[in-house]
C-alpha cells in the first residue's frame, strides 16, 4: 500500500482491514462476484460523508490493481474532500433491475489517500493499459480501500427468498420470503454465492 496514511500490515490485523487479494484468497467465489457485478461495469456507485454528517453517492470509476481496490476522483471533487476529512465508505455495484436477480456487492471501509509519486504514476500506466486514456499525474485525487466488510445479497426471482454472504465473518444464509416486503429469520445455507443468469436486456 502506497500513501501517508497507509497501514503496515501489524496495523492492518489491529484494526482488522483487508486487501482485495485477501478477500480472493480466502473467499475466491466471493471475490468472483464481485469482480462480476462491482468492477466488470466500470462504474460504482460511492457513499461518502459530508461535512454535515449527512451522506453523499456519487459514480467512480473502479479498477482492481496489485491486489487492491483503486478509486479516482476529480481533483477538487467534494467527495475527495469528504474522504480526506473522514476515510469511511461505502462503495455499492449499479443496479439496474427491480427484481434483484443480479445481486447488490457491497464494500465497506477506509479509503487511503495515495501520494507516493511512483504508485501515481504505476495507476496512471495502469489506465492506459487497461481502460484506454491517459491520465496526468497532480490532476486527480487517488485512493486505496482498505476493506473492513463484504456483503452480497440477491433474491431468487421465482420465490423472492433473500440470499446473503458476508466476509471475513465468512457467514452464508437464506432468509425465507413471507411477502412481497418481508423476509424471515436467517437459515444457514450454501447456496449465497450462486449467479443466476441476468438478462442484461429485460424485455428484449
Amino acid at each position: 500500500m502506497h500513501g501517508r496514511f497507509a497501514l503496515s500490515v501489524g496495523r492492518r490485523k489491529q484494526f482488522g482491514v483487508a486487501t482485495w487479494s485477501e478477500l480472493r484468497d480466502q473467499q475466491p467465489g466471493l471475490a468472483d462476484l464481485g469482480e462480476q457485478r462491482l468492477i466488470a461495469p466500470g462504474v460504482v456507485l460511492v457513499a461518502t460523508i459530508r461535512h454535515d454528517g449527512t451522506p453523499r453517492v456519487s459514480p467512480v470509476e473502479p479498477l482492481l490493481l496489485d491486489g487492491q481496490l483503486w478509486l479516482s476522483l476529480m481533483l477538487g471533487s467534494t467527495k475527495a474532500h469528504d474522504l480526506v476529512r473522514d476515510p469511511r465508505i461505502l462503495v455499492h455495484n449499479i443496479v439496474t433491475s427491480r427484481d434483484g436477480i443480479g445481486g447488490e456487492f457491497k464494500v465497506r471501509g477506509r479509503a487511503q489517500l495515495v501520494e507516493n509519486q511512483a504508485a501515481l504514476q504505476h495507476y496512471v500506466a495502469a489506465v492506459g493499459r487497461q481502460l484506454g486514456y491517459r491520465m496526468i499525474v497532480g490532476r486527480f485525487h487517488l485512493f486505496t480501500i482498505d476493506i473492513h466488510d463484504v456483503t452480497f445479497i440477491r433474491y431468487d426471482g421465482e420465490t423472492g427468498d433473500q440470499y446473503v454472504a458476508r466476509w471475513p465473518n465468512t457467514r452464508q444464509f437464506v432468509r425465507r420470503s413471507d411477502s412481497a416486503t418481508s423476509v424471515g429469520p436467517p437459515e444457514a445455507t450454501a447456496e449465497a454465492l450462486a449467479s443466476p443468469i441476468v438478462d442484461e436486456h429485460p424485455g428484449h
